[in-house]
């Protein structure tokens, strides 16, 4: 986004959290799809930065390290042991369109989608990431960030059977 663009690099915790939390907590909970597992992600994605205190050459370099930071500590709460073997005792912890975007319908499509397109797609349309962006942010080549924006906006046109332009 251009206005973050602009945003001096932040070494203040509080500021830092104030400027890019919703950011975070929004990735966390498309990766995740559990309000509570997304708010440990935010905490964590926090911490680190709190304990590593990362020096950032600008605005962008900062935004990229909390979004690479909240996609590994995504990537490694769901991969955990703990969680591949448990069994979630009920749903209460589960996000609802309610608790994510207004229109309910699309939201809901993407949630539907596989974990890398569900990340892509956030990225590209939600944080305006570019295919470069993402692909560094997921530990990717651009070639295969196109092909699952490709494949995640086809799973979308079937799902949403047309109703709106992806």
């Amino acid at each position: 986004m251009q206005y973050e663009q602009s945003l001096p690099v932040n070494h203040d915790l509080d500021t830092l959290f104030h400027t890019y939390g919703d950011m975070v907590y929004r990735l966390a909970l498309v990766r995740t799809r559990s309000v509570a597992d997304a708010e440990d992600v935010v905490q964590e994605v926090f911490l680190r930065c709190l304990r590593n205190n990362p020096s950032f050459e600008s605005a962008e370099h900062q935004k990229a390290w909390l979004i690479k930071v909240a996609v590994n500590c995504s990537k490694s709460l769901l991969g955990s042991a703990f969680r591949r073997h448990s069994v979630p005792e009920d749903a209460a912890g589960e996000l609802t369109a309610e608790d994510a975007v207004p229109d309910s319908t699309v939201y809901d499509a993407v949630m539907k989608l596989p974990e890398k397109y569900r990340t892509a797609i956030h990225l590209y349309y939600y944080e305006d990431y570019s295919v470069r962006e993402i692909a560094e942010a997921m530990r990717s080549t651009e070639s295969t960030v196109k092909s699952w924006l490709h494949r995640a906006r086809g799973m979308l046109k079937e799902e949403l059977g047309g109703e709106y332009e992806v």
